[in-house]
C-alpha cells in the first residue's frame, strides 16, 4: 500500500436499522476525495436480523453476542468479496450492539482480523474505542468525511449533513475552514431517534421492515401531548457533542404503544423532525440547506415534517450528486485511509474527545 497520494479504499456499514451491509469504494488520500467507485449491498435475511436484534444492548461475552458477531462477519465477507479486488485497504465498522460512552464504553460486534484473513487485504476496524477511552462519545464518526464531501460539492456557505438511520445525527460545516479538526470548522452530534423506533414498531405490529414511503405516518394523526413530553427528555438540554444508544428513548416507545398503528408511526415520525429542530438550535450559525442521508430521506412524510420544522431547504444528498445509500460506507473507507496515515478521525467538536485523535486498529492478512 502506498504511503502517500490517493488509494482505493473499501468501506462498509451495517447500521442500527439492521437492514443489511453497505459496501463502497472511495479513492482518497485521507483528506480529499478524488473519486467514488462501485458499491454493493447485501441485505440481512430475517433469521440473521433476528439473531442480531436478540443481541442488541449486550456486551462481549453476553449470551447471543458471538452468534450475532458471526452473522455480521459472514455478511460483510460476502458483500466485500464483490469489490475487494479493487481495494488497497478496507474499513470495517462492525455492528453496534451497545453504546454507553459514560459507562461500559462502546461495542461493535465483528472481528476485523477474521475479515483480513478472509479477504486478503488490510482491514481497519474498532474505530470508536480509542475515542471513548480518551473521554469522547465515540460517535458520530462520519463528520470528517462530511467535511470532505462539502469540499467535493464545492459548498461555499454553512450547511448541514443530516443522517437519518436508526438514530439521527447531524454535522454542521463551515466549508471556508481549511480542515475538519480546525476549531469552528464543524460541530457534530446525535439528534435523537430516527428510523429505529418506527421500524421496530411496524415490525412488531405488522411484520413489516419499515414504514415504506411514509405511508402509515401520512395517514396517521400526531399525538402532540406525547411529543411535548418527549421534548422534555434530558438529552435535548445537553450541550453537544453528545451521542445516543439505539434504544435511548423507551418512554417514547411506551407512550405510543396504545395508539393506532398509523397514529403511533405519525407521532414517532414527528418526533424525529422535532428532535432535529432542537438540534439546529445548537448550530454556531444558520445553515443555507440541510442535506439528508440515510433511509429517512426516502420517507416523504418525514422529509416534509423536517422542512416544516426547520424552515430551511431540506434535500436528499442525491441533489448534489452524492449517494445517500452509501455515504456511511464511503465514510469508513475514507476514515480507514486516515487511520492508516496517522490522521485524526475525531476531535472535540465531533465527539467531545479531549483532543483530535485517530482511532481504529489495523489487522493485516496472514502471509
Amino acid at each position: 500500500m502506498k504511503e502517500t497520494g490517493p488509494i482505493w479504499a473499501l468501506g462498509t456499514m451495517s447500521g442500527t436499522s439492521l437492514d443489511g451491509v453497505d459496501a463502497a469504494l472511495v479513492r482518497t488520500d485521507g483528506q480529499r476525495i478524488f473519486d467514488f467507485g462501485p458499491t454493493a449491498y447485501r441485505p440481512y435475511q430475517p433469521a440473521e436480523r433476528d439473531t442480531i436484534r436478540a443481541a442488541l444492548g449486550r456486551w462481549q461475552g453476553d449470551p447471543g453476542v458471538a452468534q450475532a458477531a458471526r452473522v455480521v462477519e459472514d455478511a460483510h465477507i460476502s458483500v466485500m468479496r464483490r469489490l475487494v479486488g479493487g481495494a488497497d485497504l478496507c474499513g470495517f465498522h462492525g455492528q453496534t450492539l451497545a453504546h454507553d460512552p459514560g459507562g461500559r464504553g462502546t461495542h461493535q460486534a465483528g472481528d476485523g482480523a477474521r475479515l483480513a484473513r478472509a479477504l486478503g487485504k488490510p482491514v481497519v476496524w474498532d474505530f470508536r474505542s480509542a475515542d471513548v477511552r480518551l473521554g469522547g462519545q465515540g460517535a458520530p464518526l462520519a463528520p470528517f468525511f462530511h467535511f470532505a464531501c462539502a469540499s467535493w460539492i464545492d459548498a461555499r456557505e454553512p450547511l448541514a449533513f443530516l443522517n437519518l438511520g436508526g438514530v439521527g445525527n447531524v454535522t454542521w460545516i463551515d466549508p471556508a475552514q481549511p480542515g475538519p479538526e480546525i476549531p469552528g470548522a464543524i460541530l457534530a452530534f446525535d439528534t435523537g431517534p430516527a428510523n429505529a423506533p418506527i421500524d421496530d414498531l411496524v415490525y412488531r405490529r405488522m411484520g413489516l421492515s419499515c414504514d415504506r414511503d411514509g405511508a402509515l405516518a401520512g395517514f396517521g394523526r400526531i399525538d402532540k401531548t406525547i411529543l411535548k413530553r418527549f421534548l422534555l427528555h434530558p438529552f435535548f438540554f445537553r450541550v453537544p457533542p453528545k451521542s445516543l444508544d439505539r434504544d435511548a428513548f423507551p418512554d417514547l416507545v411506551r407512550a405510543v404503544e396504545d395508539l393506532a398503528v398509523e397514529d403511533a408511526v405519525a407521532t414517532l415520525t414527528a418526533a424525529v423532525a422535532c428532535a432535529v429542530a432542537r438540534a439546529a438550535e445548537h448550530f454556531p450559525r444558520p445553515v443555507s440547506r440541510v442535506l439528508v442521508t440515510g433511509g429517512g430521506r426516502r420517507n416523504p412524510t418525514m422529509m416534509r415534517m423536517l422542512a416544516e420544522a426547520l424552515e430551511v431547504q431540506v434535500d436528499p444528498v442525491e441533489s448534489v450528486g452524492l449517494d445517500g445509500d452509501m455515504l456511511e460506507a464511503q465514510a469508513f473507507a475514507y476514515l480507514a485511509v486516515r487511520v492508516s496515515r496517522g490522521l485524526p478521525t475525531s476531535c472535540p467538536a465531533t465527539t467531545g474527545v479531549r483532543t483530535a485523535i485517530g482511532g481504529g486498529r489495523i489487522s493485516r492478512p496472514e502471509p
